[in-house]
């Protein structure tokens, strides 16, 4: 038997690997460069970039951008849409709105199927899910002959009302099947039977157009690994911080449109738990972009309302990450009101910051930290040599010269105002939902999230700054940490004084054979089965819902009404415990419980801390003056730290895939979890 666990997380620039050893506790890391050609083959190189023998895995989770990159570049197979008649333009109208309101001449993208593969035909069912106009199978089937004349490799079935009654949609279905063998086709009753046709004929449109890609993609991926010699079902990390199998994601492709985003919540969530912090931040930051996202009670939150491209919304549960363009590449910029600004522009891994001597001459968030002394000029173990020269030229023309600025100081400014950036995005997944940034620690990784983390925490008044021991590699992690997962959902509209607790029951007993089904085709034992059931309610008259755990028994109902008031007055700053309440929707979760790694553990020993591998002027921010000056700070590298070890700031330490600055004004210490726990103390004005 096996005693590895691998988990690699593919993305747009590196393919990272994370490899556990069960046995002996070992833990390997590695990059190896994406290849956007073939993801696939970056997967195994990363495999073998680390040693890992095929045969000694027990388990492989993957995260991928494969979906995501796909709906970014529209580059799909020839698709097409079934509709019914009079909703053809449904997914182009979408729900009127704009990204940008105020700029009157950016319109939102176009649908991923175009008009020209739009097709309608004869049938209807009401609202109720009665069948008013019966499906016309000689146009259905004329229809088929169309769409394989012009060579269709994926069709989306969008009925009216489909969400109420199905059997047109199914019908359709076989006949396409029939007259279009090999063809993959999505209906929108299967992927997401819900009210709204623009929420669900996008979601099934999305589905369609991903089928074929991804499901070739899972194919081959699966193959090579068990020529190899792995034996296992390889685990994909879909949206809702779940895992899926190849079986599943062929029918649920859109799942993984958001795959990478989703590991790197998952992982901080585990991480900040285990060190004792159910309440916690990520700030995931890497050389484009950052993801926030917020962790509260040991639980993430999820949302139903996301998209990979705006206008086109992709309705299965998601982990909710706020992402903005604030990362190592970003650039620095003086708008035409004479303000300096920092992204969402990046320099990206071509032609990079201007450090990296590739060509790349605009400051970047790499080049002030380069110039402030914060990141050394040897990085990856000595694999990437950074110019410091070229950092601080960047940063004179682009900053300091027309801010009549010194170099160090406008280097000072760029990263507080990246600072800044990054505030305001906590700030929106925090204050302005009702919880208190005090009350969190901020979990940061990535491989410039340690950079900062520190500074932010002090911006936002969060107490504790967990660094993970690997955060260059923390989001394939993640990919180690999840179970399967299925989310199934009925529409139940009916008032609460209407609402019959034995129909709920019975709409929940069959959600949960479906979801027990799926999950015994998954090769889950029973006994590692666990279902949550749920409800979104919302007051009489209100559009949106809010949704919340359902218990089992005779006091269920009453203890969800009391659990949604509770949540409205958290959420929203207010309930009304006399008004009518309206159920919406019937949900279930459906969680297959796999192993999950044991990641090592050490007591704190008492030991003097190592002699710093170096000293060098690094420099902060002077409180009071608001000035850069430099102070002499030691450098440590992080593999010589053990648990128990610690001092108060300012310190730098460097490991291989990323660097931790700790300020002055903070504590350090490594924890028995080898986190870094930098303590944020309190300055007097």
């Amino acid at each position: 038997m096996g005693s590895l666990r691998v988990a690699v997380d593919t993305g747009g620039t590196f393919t990272d690997i994370f490899v556990l050893d069960d046995d002996t506790g070992q833990i390997r890391v590695g990059k190896v460069a994406s290849t956007p050609d073939d993801p696939g083959r970056a997967v195994l190189q990363a495999a073998a970039s680390v040693g890992v023998d095929l045969k000694d895995v027990v388990l492989f989770s993957h995260g991928t951008t494969v979906a995501t990159n796909a709906l970014i570049t529209r580059k799909f197979p020839p698709a097409a849409m079934v509709t019914t008649k009079g909703f053809r333009d449904v997914i182009e109208i979408r729900d009127g709105t704009k990204n940008d309101l105020w700029d009157a001449y950016k319109d939102v993208a176009g649908p991923y199927i175009r008009r020209r593969d739009r097709y309608d035909v004869t049938e209807r069912i009401d609202f109720e899910g009665n069948e008013l106009e019966a499906l016309d199978e000689g146009e259905a089937r004329a229809l088929a002959a169309r769409l394989r004349k012009k060579g269709i490799k994926t069709v989306a079935v969008c009925f009216a009302n489909s969400y109420a009654n199905g059997a047109h949609e199914k019908r359709m279905k076989e006949i396409l099947t029939e007259e279009l063998p090999g063809v993959r086709i999505s209906t929108s009753s299967e992927v997401l039977p819900e009210i709204f046709e623009h929420d669900r004929f996008n979601t099934t449109v999305a589905n369609a157009v991903l089928a074929p890609l991804v499901g070739d993609y899972v194919a081959e991926l699966s193959s090579n690994l068990k020529i190899g010699g792995y034996e296992g079902d390889l685990l994909l990390l879909h949206s809702g911080g779940g895992s899926m199998t190849p079986r599943m994601v062929q029918k649920y492709a859109a799942r993984i449109a958001a795959s990478g985003i989703a590991a790197g919540a998952i992982a901080c969530r585990h991480l900040a738990t285990e060190a004792g912090y159910p309440n916690a931040i990520g700030l995931d930051m890497g050389g484009t972009s950052t993801d926030i996202t917020l962790v509260f009670g040991g639980e993430v939150r999820v949302t139903k309302e996301w998209s990979v491209e705006y206008g086109y919304p992709i309705c299965f549960p998601s982990i909710e990450v706020m992402t903005i363009g604030a990362g190592g590449g970003s650039l620095a910029w003086i708008d035409p009101a004479g303000s300096l600004r920092n992204g969402p522009q990046s320099a990206g891994a071509s032609p990079g910051p201007a450090c990296y001597d590739t060509g790349g001459i605009e400051p970047t968030n790499t080049d002030a930290n380069v110039v402030l002394n914060r990141l050394g000029t040897s990085l990856v173990g000595g694999a990437m040599t950074l110019s410091a020269e070229k950092a601080r030229s960047a940063i004179d023309r682009g900053v300091a010269k027309p801010f009549n600025m010194s170099v160090e100081d406008a280097a000072m400014a760029v990263v507080k105002v990246a600072n800044a950036n990054m505030a305001d995005a906590v700030r929106l997944v925090s204050i302005r939902r009702g919880y208190d940034p005090r009350e969190f620690a901020l979990v940061a990784f990535g491989g410039a999230g340690a950079l900062h983390g520190a500074a932010l925490a002090r911006e936002l008044s969060i107490p504790t700054v967990l660094v993970p021991p690997n955060p260059g590699v923390t989001s394939a992690l993640g990919c180690l940490l999840v179970d399967i997962r299925h989310d199934l959902s009925v529409m139940y509209q009916k008032s609460l004084a209407a609402a019959d607790p034995a129909e709920m029951e019975g709409l929940y007993k069959t959600m949960e054979a479906e979801a027990s089904a799926h999950l015994k085709l998954e090769g889950v034992t029973p006994d590692h089965v666990l279902l949550e059931r749920t409800a979104a309610m919302r007051y009489l008259g209100q559009w949106r819902s809010l949704t919340v755990a359902v218990g089992t028994g005779s006091e269920a109902l009453g203890e969800a009404v009391a659990r949604f008031h509770r949540e409205h007055a958290r959420e929203f700053s207010y309930s009304r415990e006399d008004a009518p309440i309206e159920i919406y929707q019937l949900g279930l979760r459906a969680i297959g419980l796999t192993p999950k790694p044991k990641l090592a553990k050490q007591d704190p020993v008492f030991a003097e801390l190592p002699v710093p591998k170096s000293v060098r002027e690094v420099w902060f921010e002077a409180e009071g003056i608001g000035s850069a000056v430099p102070i002499a700070t030691p450098v440590y590298e992080r593999a010589e730290l053990l648990p128990g070890m610690g001092a108060r700031g300012p310190a730098v330490i460097d490991q291989l895939d990323s660097t931790t600055v700790v300020p002055p004004h903070t504590s350090w210490k490594i924890d028995a979890n080898w986190n870094i726990l930098i303590q944020i103390e309190e300055v007097s004005a």
